[in-house]
């Protein structure tokens, strides 16, 4: 199975370890073994066919949906990572990357209501002929490090692979108001398969 870039320092580490412990002290070897199976797992980067469709916005991660709702001039669907969901971020739709930016922040549980707003976190804007959609990265108490895989000025496809959360998190899609939801509280999203919305 294929793992993303960022998981090989995690899964090499554990692995010599594991191994070196074996002949040491077999018990802690094989637990060490275990959680480079765990890193392997957790890292993953399945194949996914991509339908692209300018009329859609994909999900950018995968998921369960926390909490469908609008304000400040946007439609915003927040999404739980458990720790056994992929963790890659995707593009929702077909743009430019206006900006990055990091806030550092505290790390509370991905599905405390308050995480969006203290957690550290990566904000995305996307520019589309549809207008802006932004993709909020959000670390939890298990997450330390929120990756963004790509800078302002970039151009990108939808479904792309933008970034990655390491361990457990929340993931914010902000929409244009006018977009239509097609999504609702506690559904099962899939990055770069399920239609979160059209516009």
């Amino acid at each position: 199975m294929p793992v993303v870039k960022d998981g090989f320092v995690y899964i090499s580490a554990t692995l010599i370890a594991g191994i070196v412990f074996l002949f040491i002290f077999n018990p802690l070897g094989m637990f060490i073994l275990l959680l480079s199976l765990f890193f392997i797992y957790f890292f993953r980067d399945p194949q996914r066919k991509i339908n692209r469709d300018a009329s859609t916005v994909l999900s950018p991660c995968d998921g369960t949906v926390l909490e469908v709702s609008e304000e400040s001039g946007h439609k915003i669907v927040r999404v739980f990572l458990s720790v056994f969901n992929v963790h890659l971020q995707r593009s929702p739709v077909e743009g430019s990357v206006k900006s990055v930016v990091y806030t550092p922040g505290k790390f509370l549980p991905a599905d405390n209501p308050s995480a969006h707003l203290l957690n550290e976190n990566n904000i995305i804007t996307i520019e589309s002929p549809k207008g802006n959609f932004i993709v909020k990265q959000i670390a939890g108490i298990l997450a330390r490090r929120v990756v963004s895989w790509v800078k302002a000025g970039d151009r990108i496809e939808q479904g792309q692979k933008i970034g990655f959360i390491k361990f457990g998190s929340q993931v914010d899609l902000f929409m244009p108001v006018g977009a239509k939801i097609d999504v609702k509280l506690g559904d099962k999203v899939y990055g770069g398969k399920t239609i979160i919305g059209r516009i």
